[in-house]
Protein backbone atom coordinates (compact mmCIF):
# COMPACT_ATOMS: atom_id res chain seq x y z
CA UNK A 1 0.00 0.00 0.00
CA UNK A 2 2.86 2.20 0.55
CA UNK A 3 4.53 1.86 -2.44
CA UNK A 4 1.41 2.47 -4.34
CA UNK A 5 0.91 6.06 -2.52
CA UNK A 6 4.27 6.40 -3.45
CA UNK A 7 4.27 5.23 -7.26
CA UNK A 8 0.90 7.84 -7.50
CA UNK A 9 2.54 10.64 -5.47
CA UNK A 10 5.48 10.61 -8.28
CA UNK A 11 2.49 9.99 -11.00
CA UNK A 12 0.68 13.22 -10.38
CA UNK A 13 3.98 15.13 -9.16
CA UNK A 14 5.17 13.82 -13.34
CA UNK A 15 2.03 15.07 -14.84
CA UNK A 16 2.37 19.23 -12.82
CA UNK A 17 -0.45 18.06 -9.94
CA UNK A 18 0.55 18.10 -6.41
CA UNK A 19 -1.34 17.39 -3.57
CA UNK A 20 -1.89 14.08 -1.17
CA UNK A 21 -3.31 11.32 -3.01
CA UNK A 22 -6.39 10.00 -2.02
CA UNK A 23 -9.22 7.54 -2.54
CA UNK A 24 -11.34 10.43 -4.24
CA UNK A 25 -8.32 11.08 -6.96
CA UNK A 26 -9.15 8.75 -10.28
CA UNK A 27 -8.12 7.95 -13.47
CA UNK A 28 -10.90 7.14 -16.18
CA UNK A 29 -9.66 6.62 -19.40
CA UNK A 30 -6.33 8.38 -19.21
CA UNK A 31 -7.48 11.56 -17.52
CA UNK A 32 -7.16 12.23 -13.94
CA UNK A 33 -10.69 13.33 -12.10
CA UNK A 34 -10.36 15.00 -8.30
CA UNK A 35 -13.37 13.71 -6.49
CA UNK A 36 -12.29 15.12 -3.40
CA UNK A 37 -12.37 18.46 -1.33
CA UNK A 38 -8.78 19.26 -2.06
CA UNK A 39 -7.88 21.09 -4.84
CA UNK A 40 -5.28 20.40 -7.75
CA UNK A 41 -2.30 22.33 -8.06
CA UNK A 42 -0.59 23.51 -10.86
CA UNK A 43 3.07 23.37 -11.74
CA UNK A 44 4.01 26.63 -12.13
CA UNK A 45 5.66 26.60 -15.64
CA UNK A 46 1.81 26.03 -17.17
CA UNK A 47 0.83 29.63 -15.26
CA UNK A 48 0.35 32.25 -17.63
CA UNK A 49 3.30 34.43 -17.78
CA UNK A 50 4.54 37.52 -20.05
CA UNK A 51 7.89 36.33 -21.36
CA UNK A 52 10.65 37.07 -23.74
CA UNK A 53 9.87 36.11 -26.94
CA UNK A 54 11.95 36.82 -30.09
CA UNK A 55 10.03 36.14 -33.45
CA UNK A 56 9.62 37.26 -36.93
CA UNK A 57 5.69 37.14 -36.60
CA UNK A 58 3.73 39.52 -36.12
CA UNK A 59 1.61 40.62 -32.87
CA UNK A 60 -1.62 38.62 -32.50
CA UNK A 61 0.31 35.09 -33.65
CA UNK A 62 -0.12 32.25 -31.89
CA UNK A 63 2.34 29.42 -32.07
CA UNK A 64 1.96 26.34 -30.14
CA UNK A 65 4.36 24.28 -28.42
CA UNK A 66 2.90 20.91 -27.85
CA UNK A 67 6.08 18.96 -26.97
CA UNK A 68 6.12 21.65 -24.22
CA UNK A 69 3.40 22.00 -23.67
CA UNK A 70 3.01 25.78 -23.92
CA UNK A 71 1.24 28.39 -25.97
CA UNK A 72 2.83 31.72 -26.77
CA UNK A 73 0.85 34.82 -27.93
CA UNK A 74 3.19 36.95 -29.86
CA UNK A 75 3.04 40.63 -28.63
CA UNK A 76 5.46 42.18 -30.38
CA UNK A 77 9.12 43.87 -28.99
CA UNK A 78 10.44 40.47 -28.42
CA UNK A 79 7.83 39.50 -25.66
CA UNK A 80 4.74 37.45 -25.72
CA UNK A 81 2.02 35.88 -22.89
CA UNK A 82 2.81 32.00 -22.46
CA UNK A 83 0.44 29.87 -21.59
CA UNK A 84 0.23 26.20 -20.39
CA UNK A 85 -1.96 23.71 -22.35
CA UNK A 86 -3.05 20.44 -23.12
CA UNK A 87 -2.74 18.72 -26.19
CA UNK A 88 -3.81 15.81 -28.40
CA UNK A 89 -2.43 12.70 -26.67
CA UNK A 90 -0.30 9.84 -28.63
CA UNK A 91 -2.21 9.37 -32.39
CA UNK A 92 -3.67 12.96 -31.99
CA UNK A 93 -1.02 15.11 -32.42
CA UNK A 94 -0.95 17.39 -35.10
CA UNK A 95 1.11 20.69 -36.64
CA UNK A 96 0.58 22.98 -39.27
CA UNK A 97 -0.50 26.38 -40.00
CA UNK A 98 -4.28 27.83 -39.79
CA UNK A 99 -6.20 30.88 -38.89
CA UNK A 100 -8.43 32.08 -36.33
CA UNK A 101 -11.83 31.36 -38.16
CA UNK A 102 -14.55 31.77 -35.55
CA UNK A 103 -14.39 33.00 -31.78
CA UNK A 104 -17.66 31.35 -29.59
CA UNK A 105 -18.42 32.46 -25.70
CA UNK A 106 -19.61 29.00 -23.79
CA UNK A 107 -19.93 26.85 -27.37
CA UNK A 108 -21.97 24.27 -27.83
CA UNK A 109 -20.21 20.88 -28.54
CA UNK A 110 -21.08 18.53 -31.16
CA UNK A 111 -18.56 15.86 -31.24
CA UNK A 112 -17.44 14.80 -34.39
CA UNK A 113 -18.58 11.55 -35.62
CA UNK A 114 -15.38 10.01 -35.36
CA UNK A 115 -15.51 10.70 -32.15
CA UNK A 116 -18.62 9.23 -31.05
CA UNK A 117 -17.75 5.82 -33.29
CA UNK A 118 -14.71 5.35 -30.95
CA UNK A 119 -16.71 7.04 -27.93
CA UNK A 120 -20.36 5.77 -28.37
CA UNK A 121 -21.58 7.13 -25.48
CA UNK A 122 -20.76 10.82 -25.98
CA UNK A 123 -24.05 13.33 -26.84
CA UNK A 124 -25.18 14.35 -30.27
CA UNK A 125 -24.62 17.93 -28.97
CA UNK A 126 -23.72 19.37 -25.94
CA UNK A 127 -25.30 23.06 -24.79
CA UNK A 128 -22.20 25.25 -23.79
CA UNK A 129 -21.74 26.00 -19.81
CA UNK A 130 -19.28 25.08 -17.30
CA UNK A 131 -19.71 21.56 -17.68
CA UNK A 132 -19.37 21.56 -21.42
CA UNK A 133 -15.86 19.95 -22.76
CA UNK A 134 -15.16 22.95 -24.37
CA UNK A 135 -15.13 25.18 -21.75
CA UNK A 136 -15.21 29.05 -21.88
CA UNK A 137 -14.18 30.47 -25.24
CA UNK A 138 -13.37 28.34 -28.06
CA UNK A 139 -11.30 29.49 -31.28
CA UNK A 140 -12.00 27.69 -34.37
CA UNK A 141 -9.02 26.84 -36.61
CA UNK A 142 -9.41 27.01 -40.25
CA UNK A 143 -11.67 24.54 -41.92
CA UNK A 144 -10.68 21.68 -39.74
CA UNK A 145 -12.29 20.03 -36.26
CA UNK A 146 -9.34 21.29 -34.25
CA UNK A 147 -10.12 24.12 -31.84
CA UNK A 148 -8.08 26.18 -29.03
CA UNK A 149 -10.50 25.98 -26.09
CA UNK A 150 -11.14 25.95 -22.65
CA UNK A 151 -11.74 23.11 -20.66
CA UNK A 152 -13.97 22.02 -17.32
CA UNK A 153 -10.63 19.96 -16.49
CA UNK A 154 -8.14 22.13 -15.50
CA UNK A 155 -5.83 19.94 -13.82
CA UNK A 156 -5.42 17.96 -17.50
CA UNK A 157 -3.25 21.10 -18.21
CA UNK A 158 0.21 20.14 -18.64
CA UNK A 159 -1.13 16.69 -20.40
CA UNK A 160 -1.88 14.78 -23.67
CA UNK A 161 -5.12 13.85 -23.33
CA UNK A 162 -7.35 15.38 -26.19
CA UNK A 163 -8.56 14.45 -29.66
CA UNK A 164 -6.16 17.28 -30.88
CA UNK A 165 -7.51 20.41 -29.46
CA UNK A 166 -5.17 22.44 -27.77
CA UNK A 167 -7.29 23.28 -23.77
CA UNK A 168 -6.39 25.94 -21.51
CA UNK A 169 -7.59 26.49 -17.99
CA UNK A 170 -11.38 28.78 -18.55
CA UNK A 171 -9.66 31.95 -17.24
CA UNK A 172 -6.69 31.48 -19.48
CA UNK A 173 -8.59 30.90 -22.97
CA UNK A 174 -10.84 34.04 -21.69
CA UNK A 175 -7.61 36.09 -21.46
CA UNK A 176 -7.15 34.68 -25.03
CA UNK A 177 -9.96 35.46 -26.33
CA UNK A 178 -10.23 38.77 -25.52
CA UNK A 179 -6.74 39.41 -27.21
CA UNK A 180 -7.45 37.67 -30.46
CA UNK A 181 -9.26 37.93 -33.75
CA UNK A 182 -10.74 36.22 -36.47
CA UNK A 183 -7.92 36.05 -39.26
CA UNK A 184 -5.38 35.76 -36.46
CA UNK A 185 -2.42 33.19 -37.69
CA UNK A 186 -2.42 29.82 -35.54
CA UNK A 187 1.46 28.14 -35.46
CA UNK A 188 1.22 24.44 -34.17
CA UNK A 189 4.88 23.05 -33.96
Amino acid sequence: MKNAAIALAAGMALLGMSGAATAEQKEINGVKYNFSAQAWKLDPKFLPKEVKYTSDEKPGTIIVYTRRKQLYLVLGNDRAKRYGIGVGRWGFKWSGTEKITRKAEWPDWIPPAEMREREPDLPERMKGGPNNPLGARALYLGNTLYRIHGTSQPWTIGTAVSSGCIRLRNEDVEDLYKRVKVGNKVIVR
